[in-house]
C-alpha cells in the first residue's frame, strides 16, 4: 500500500490551505464562512441571501440545486435552472458558490457554475463518484457519512486524493445517534482527532447536526473552539417557508448574532474569519 494522502506524515504538519477561488482561502490561520438556503428556490431568494451575507463579510454562498432527499416525494431541487441562479450571484457580486455533486452525469455542469463541489453524507461511500472528483481541479468538500467512522471517512477523502485532486475540505455534519433531541450528534471530539491525524482542513456543519435553529450558536462556538477550519449554516429569508430543512434554517438577524459570536472566537483562538486576499 502506499502512502495515505489523507495522513500526516509528520505531526507538526499544518493544516492545508485550499484556495477556494482566485480570492478566497480556507485553512491555515483562517476561518472559512459559508451559508446560505438549503435549497435554492429562486433569484429573489438568492438576492436577498447573498446580500444578507455581504453585510457580515461573508463571501461564500452555499446552495443546493440538485437535493438528495430521503422522501421521493419531497423537493428534489431547481438542477440546471437552480445552477444558473448560483452562478448570477456568481457573476453579480463576487462570491463563491458552494454547491452539492450526487451523481458522475452532473460533474461538468456543477464545475462550469460552482467554485466547490459538495459530496453530501449520503455519498460519502459513492467510490466512483469520488474518482471522478479526483479528476478535477476543483475544491470538493466532503461530509461525513451518517454513521461513517472517521477511518471511513479518511478513506473516502483518499480517493478523491489518490485520483490527483490535493483540494479536499473535510466536514463534520453530525453523525447518527438514538437522541430525538437533535438531528444527528455533532462529534467534536472527531474534529480535534481529524485535526491531529490530517493535513486536510475540517469544517463544521451545525445546522445538520442539531437540527434546530436554537442551538446552533452554541455549537458555532464550540466548533471553533475545538480547532475547526470553518463553519457551513443554513439561512434563509423566511425560515419558517424555506421548502427544505426550516426548523434549522437561520433567520438574517439570526445569522448576525452568529457572526458576531464568530468573530468573537475566532479572535479568542488568534484566528481570523477569511477574507478575500489578492
Amino acid at each position: 500500500m502506499t502512502e495515505r494522502l489523507a495522513l500526516k506524515t509528520d505531526p507538526s504538519e499544518t493544516t492545508r490551505e485550499i484556495r477556494i477561488n482566485e480570492n478566497l482561502i480556507c485553512g491555515g490561520q483562517t476561518l472559512w464562512i459559508t451559508a446560505g438556503p438549503c435549497a435554492v428556490e429562486g433569484l429573489t431568494q438568492l438576492e436577498a441571501v447573498t446580500q444578507a451575507l455581504l453585510r457580515h463579510g461573508v463571501t461564500s454562498l452555499r446552495g443546493g440545486a440538485f437535493k438528495p432527499r430521503t422522501s421521493p416525494y419531497s423537493f428534489q431541487g431547481m438542477a440546471e435552472e437552480g445552477l444558473a441562479m448560483l452562478d448570477a450571484m456568481r457573476k453579480a457580486h463576487g462570491v463563491c458558490v458552494v454547491t452539492e455533486v450526487m451523481a458522475i452525469s452532473q460533474i461538468e455542469a456543477i464545475a462550469a457554475h460552482a467554485d466547490v463541489l459538495q459530496v453530501g453524507s449520503r455519498n460519502m461511500q459513492n467510490f466512483d463518484l469520488l474518482k471522478a472528483l479526483g479528476k478535477i481541479n476543483k475544491p470538493v468538500l466532503l461530509k461525513r457519512g451518517l454513521s461513517a467512522t472517521l477511518d471511513e471517512f479518511l478513506w473516502s477523502a483518499e480517493y478523491i486524493l489518490a485520483g490527483g485532486n490535493p483540494n479536499v475540505i473535510l466536514c463534520e455534519r453530525g453523525i447518527r445517534s438514538y437522541d430525538p433531541e437533535t438531528r444527528n450528534v455533532l462529534d467534536l471530539g472527531g474534529v480535534a482527532v481529524l485535526k491531529e491525524k490530517s493535513p486536510l482542513p475540517v469544517i463544521v456543519d451545525p445546522s445538520h447536526a442539531a437540527g434546530r435553529r436554537d442551538i446552533i450558536p452554541a455549537l458555532v462556538r464550540a466548533a471553533i473552539a475545538v480547532g475547526a477550519d470553518g463553519i457551513i449554516l443554513e439561512i434563509h429569508p423566511n425560515p419558517a417557508k424555506s421548502v427544505s430543512d426550516a426548523n434549522q434554517a437561520l433567520s438574517f438577524d439570526h445569522f448576525a448574532e452568529v457572526m458576531a459570536d464568530v468573530n468573537t472566537m475566532a479572535s479568542a483562538m488568534k484566528r481570523s474569519v477569511a477574507a478575500p486576499v489578492s
